[in-house]
């Protein structure tokens, strides 16, 4: 299940817990209980994921997945093949990340643990201090402005954003992105 394609307000009505079910339909399960998702209003845990028959939805599943009535439900879920599988969601907690990005003190076990992970990111061709440095120049540009600068391309640029990012390096903004306080720490103690 891709936490992206949960709409915001969706999201939001989880964390106030009016929410706790969402429909999919898959050729197999995607995810499993237990598993976490990061999303906009923090982790989300899968509590079971169960195949249905579409004649058994309610009005109730409706309201708890956050549609606004069984039609709506049904017609969101006619558009893809595969079996229907309703997920059971929670609340699980802050995104680990944001307090990660936050902690700019680091210690020596931290500088080393950045430079050891940086390295195998670097082994095949550098590119993580080019890419925290343009960050750092050009926070707020577009994904695609800032790949062209290196002569990359932008989806393979977003993707390496993203290994940046799950080490609280940088974080994403409206448009573009900036480098966190971790980030600008460590790239402080680069330069």
């Amino acid at each position: 299940m891709d936490p992206v394609l949960i709409r915001r307000p969706v999201l939001d009505a989880i964390a106030a817990g009016s929410v706790d079910l969402a429909f999919r339909r898959w050729s197999h399960a995607r995810v499993r209980p237990g598993t976490h998702l990061r999303t906009a209003v923090g982790l989300l845990e899968v509590v079971a994921v169960d195949v249905v028959e579409e004649s058994d939805l309610t009005a109730e599943d409706a309201r708890r997945s956050g549609h606004d009535s069984l039609d709506a439900l049904r017609a969101a879920n006619s558009r893809r093949d595969g079996a229907l599988f309703r997920v059971v969601l929670r609340p699980a907690g802050p995104d680990p990340r944001i307090a990660l990005r936050e902690s700019a003190e680091l210690s020596d076990d931290d500088r080393a643990a950045l430079d050891a992970r940086l390295a195998r990111m670097d082994r095949t061709a550098p590119w993580t201090g080019a890419v925290l440095r343009l960050i750092a120049e050009h926070p707020g540009v577009r994904a695609p402005d800032l790949a062209a600068r290196l002569g990359r391309e932008t989806t393979s640029f977003k993707r390496d954003v993203r290994k940046l990012k799950e080490l609280g390096l940088t974080e994403s903004l409206e448009v573009g992105y900036r480098l966190s306080p971790r980030g600008a720490a460590y790239l402080h103690m680069l330069l």
